[in-house]
């Protein structure tokens, strides 16, 4: 069944209750902590990205310049539903200056938890790392490159999180990690698993195939009974475009993806590891490491 919402809810609404942190009330750019930073600000564990890349969870700001999308992939977790249409672009200095606050203001109340310590939230109001991919898709930000300058330029690792569908973005845009999503091994799967608003098929080729000059990664979402095949053809895409890190990820039964698709699509971490086995047959790539929690197999190329 479909979530609900009521008439007189507006889509920024909802998304404040779900805890979005607006840089401006004309803007859709936004800060959310994730659940890895909370956790991990409770001195539990961290996400995946600590394991495979060094990042620290709780100095991880999570966030997004434009909430809109080309895409509408089945197996997101955002909301369609609540997407706001039309908004204006927040200046990439507005962003910048704003990100501490807005990510203070979104952890103020564990200030007072007692799982918390003084030091480890003193840590978490200090930031070194912006995600950028908290929701929407990041490309369709016209002030992109000059976001991601300013947050190098002040020492923040930045990850910039793509569905691909931009290269000339991508192109111009230097972060420390570029992440680009290929989550099909073939067209026809991805028109119907990313429901793009076009063919955008060949634009996220010519993005894969700026990788190898960068330090990068290819994403791939695993949803099973829709994308779980053809590992080779996944593989020929993966050595063609020589990224420095391949990450194959299962889908997660979580937030709206759940009136899209059923708990049957999610793969358990065992058979991600069988289909990253399969891909690494029929490539350059090998494994290196893997998360089970968190359902994804980390592969590099092999010496």
């Amino acid at each position: 069944m479909r979530s609900r919402r009521c008439e007189d809810e507006s889509p920024r609404g909802a998304l404040q209750k779900q805890g979005y942190q607006f840089f401006s009330p004309e803007s859709t750019a936004a800060v959310k902590p994730c659940m890895w930073n909370k956790r991990s600000l409770k001195g539990g564990e961290m996400c995946y990205k600590h394991q495979f890349y060094g990042i620290t969870s709780h100095r991880c700001v999570q966030m997004t310049p434009t909430l809109t999308c080309n895409q509408r992939c089945l197996f997101c977790w955002r909301s369609f539903e609540y997407e706001v249409e039309k908004a204006e672009e927040c200046p990439p200095e507005e962003i910048f200056a704003n990100l501490r606050r807005l990510q203070k203001r979104a952890l103020s109340g564990y200030k007072v938890s007692p799982y918390v310590t003084q030091e480890r939230f003193k840590e978490a109001l200090e930031p070194d790392m912006v995600a950028i991919s908290l929701s929407g898709e990041p490309t369709c930000y016209s002030r992109l490159p000059e976001l991601i300058d300013l947050l190098n330029d002040d020492g923040y690792t930045t990850f910039l999180v793509s569905n691909g569908t931009h290269p000339e973005m991508i192109e111009r845009c230097h972060p420390y990690q570029t992440y680009i999503s290929l989550d099909a091994p073939d067209r026809e799967t991805y028109l119907e698993l990313c429901n793009p608003i076009e063919d955008f098929w060949d634009k996220i080729q010519e993005s894969l195939g700026l990788l190898a000059s960068r330090r990068s990664a290819v994403r791939t979402t695993i949803v099973k009974g829709m994308n779980d095949f053809d590992p080779a053809g996944y593989a020929a895409m993966y050595d063609a475009a020589r990224p420095k890190y391949i990450e194959i990820k299962g889908y997660m039964y979580l937030g709206y993806s759940r009136n899209r698709l059923s708990r049957e699509n999610m793969p358990e971490h065992a058979e991600v590891r069988r289909f990253a086995e399969a891909v690494a047959e029929h490539c350059e790539y090998e494994i290196t490491d893997e998360s089970p929690i968190s359902r994804v197999v980390l592969m590099e190329r092999g010496e």
